[in-house]
């Protein structure tokens, strides 16, 4: 935790707390829910701290930080008065560490639903129940950027509650989005209405299933987004992981309208941004498409990367253009 490997003191936890807090007020975020703290990012390794409108929601994923839950807590309420302190302590990664798997109440009174502004959209957030800690984060500035390429009708796979859905639906005249999760469709059925977007479509499939029927179909889109879960968990699973990746890729490729835009996402750590970049421009050949790189990006700068830690910098997205 520290050069000297000392223990970490009060006044080293305050004064980490205190810079990530003040990192993210550089950041001008235009939205109520975000990432306060980031683990190594913010050289505070295994700690996870999501701010959600007036409630914090956190992680303690070793043993080291787990035994200092009471002072970060005192700490966070001190910098930060939150009206509530939720421990999302339900990741597995924690029974690695001999930890137990807990969703727990720390301070103050966190309600199962919370209203959250993501920039011009607004959201419903259950920290006790949703996956990660209410919402996924790390793609709040990539739903912006495909906001700006959107156009037309749109497909985005793996939606979950409509993060990129909702903000597609701003600019294109049809948006389907896809999950299999009856429960995150229900949701973004909600999220729908409450934003007004009556262009969004909600459909309940995998996508597996559901890309190659839409090609048989002869269906196509201008703006196809692909944000799937991670395939690769570990070292083991990479060669299906990659068969994976290369295959929704081709099926988007396939379905994208020339002129269109795949927004396309990796969350596989042992997946780097060069092995993606190649599957990509596989999945485009195999397909017929002449593909154009647009951007590179990785999550939003409130989840820093630390250089000297490769493992920071787990998130990938590809800006891709069709071009015939």
């Amino acid at each position: 935790m520290t050069r000297t490997g000392s223990p970490p003191d009060t006044s080293l936890w305050r004064d980490r707390l205190a810079d990530a807090i003040a990192y993210r007020k550089t950041l001008s975020i235009d939205a109520t829910a975000y990432r306060l703290v980031h683990g190594e990012g913010d050289l505070l390794p295994s700690l996870v701290v999501d701010r959600y409108s007036d409630v914090l929601v956190l992680q303690a994923l070793s043993q080291g930080v787990d035994r200092h839950i009471q002072l970060i807590q005192d700490l966070l309420v001190e910098l930060v008065h939150p009206a509530g302190i939720l421990a999302r302590h339900d990741k597995q990664v924690r029974a690695l560490e001999g930890l137990p798997c807990r969703v727990e109440l720390l301070y103050g009174e966190v309600p199962h639903d919370l209203a959250v502004r993501d920039g011009p959209v607004h959201l419903c957030v259950d920290p006790w129940e949703d996956h990660s800690t209410g919402l996924f984060l790390d793609q709040r500035e990539n739903r912006l950027l495909a906001a700006e390429y959107a156009r037309g009708r749109a497909l985005d796979c793996f939606c979950y509650t409509g993060g990129f859905a909702l903000h597609l639906a701003r600019c294109c005249e049809e948006v389907v989005a896809v999950d299999s999760s009856p429960i995150a469709v229900d949701r973004l059925t909600r999220h729908a209405s409450l934003n007004g977007a009556t262009n969004l479509r909600s459909r309940l499939a995998d996508v597996f299933e559901l890309l190659p029927e839409l090609g048989r179909a002869g269906i196509t889109f201008d703006t196809i987004v692909l944000d799937p879960p991670a395939l690769a968990r570990n070292r083991s699973a990479m060669s299906k992981a990659l068969a994976g990746y290369k295959e929704l890729n081709f099926r988007a490729f396939s379905l994208l309208a020339p002129g269109g835009t795949l927004v396309t996402c990796c969350r596989s750590t042992h997946i780097d941004e060069a092995a993606f970049t190649e599957l990509v421009s596989d999945a485009a050949n195999d397909a017929r498409a002449r593909a154009v790189l647009l951007e590179k990006r990785l999550q939003s700068r409130d989840h820093p990367v630390l250089v000297s830690v490769p493992e920071t910098s787990y998130l990938k997205c590809l800006v891709m253009r069709r071009m015939g």
